[in-house]
């Protein structure tokens, strides 16, 4: 009977697990999905890049007039095999779903009609589809290109961060374009990288950004109370101690969203307009009872 309590919890929470699992495994498909449509319905037939393998992918396409899905699939191979031994089976797996649908779906959608031909549009347009689809799937744990988990690999043998050794890789992808195409869509692959990059950060962080705030003050019970009823934010107190005079301080922590950061301001100053107020991002918030309550 003891035995069945305990086993209980856990099955519950094996099934729970299973079910989140399958989730991201759905999401990663979806966002695979929305890549291959700014790649084949925007990009590509605009002679408009992506970097990394894809970029490298659709100059092989080009040249050898072969699907660009078969050269997505088989030059991430090698990549998917890396990020088993180096980030885990999770990261493996929901990164070969994620290839190989992006690579069946890329090879569905060749034939059709492009949305554009105005290449600003379709840069424009397809990298904004580009990032929200790379951003779902990075969101939920996968990846569609090898190059990042080449960089990590690099980053340990060279004085070069990540985003460095990326950086560099799509400045010789780029160059290649502009050779290939014209300096043109080379310019234009540039631009569309550079609004894929933000939609990237867009999603994986959420359009209402969070902050984290450290607040010290002389009338601290004051401030953390109208945070509570001004801005509907729970609030949690910490204790310190100041280094040079070794007085006990109360330090506020919250988490707020950047809209709310001038409200924050307002209240801070109103109450202690020496107080200390250090504000910071943070890319994800999760549990803890820092969710947004009713304002009074």
């Amino acid at each position: 009977m003891t035995e069945t309590a305990v086993n209980a919890p856990r099955k519950k929470s094996h099934k729970t697990s299973r079910l989140i699992f399958i989730k991201r495994i759905l999401m990663v498909m979806i966002g695979a999905s929305i890549m291959a449509v700014g790649l084949e319905l925007f990009l590509v037939p605009n002679q408009i890049m992506d970097g990394g393998i894809v970029g490298i992918s659709i100059i092989s396409s080009h040249l050898l007039s072969l699907p660009l899905g078969l050269f997505i699939f088989v030059l991430n191979i090698p990549f998917i095999f890396l990020g088993y031994k180096q980030l885990g089976k999770t990261f493996a797996i929901l990164t070969g779903i994620g290839i190989t649908t992006l690579s069946l779906v890329t090879i569905g959608l060749h034939n059709l009609e492009p949305f554009t031909t105005d290449p600003l549009l379709a840069t424009a347009f397809g990298g904004i589809v580009l990032g929200l689809g790379v951003g779902t799937v990075i969101r939920y744990g996968g990846s569609l290109d090898g190059t990042e988990i080449l960089a990590i690999l690099f980053n340990r043998k060279l004085p070069f961060s990540v985003g460095e050794i990326v950086m560099v890789m799509n400045i010789i992808i780029f160059s290649a374009a502009g050779f290939i195409f014209s300096w043109q869509q080379a310019m234009y692959s540039i631009l569309a990288y550079y609004i894929a990059s933000k939609m990237i950060d867009v999603v994986i962080q959420g359009l209402e950004e969070s902050k984290s705030v450290y607040i010290i003050s002389d009338e601290i019970d004051e401030i953390g109370q109208a945070i509570m009823d001004r801005l509907g934010r729970g609030v949690t107190y910490l204790h310190g101690e100041g280094a040079y005079t070794g007085d006990d301080k109360k330090v506020i922590f919250t988490v707020i969203t950047r809209i709310e950061e001038s409200k924050l301001k307002t209240i801070v100053e109103e109450y202690d307009p020496n107080a200390f107020l250090a504000i910071g991002n943070i890319a994800e918030v999760s549990g803890g009872r820092f969710k947004k309550k009713d304002i009074h």
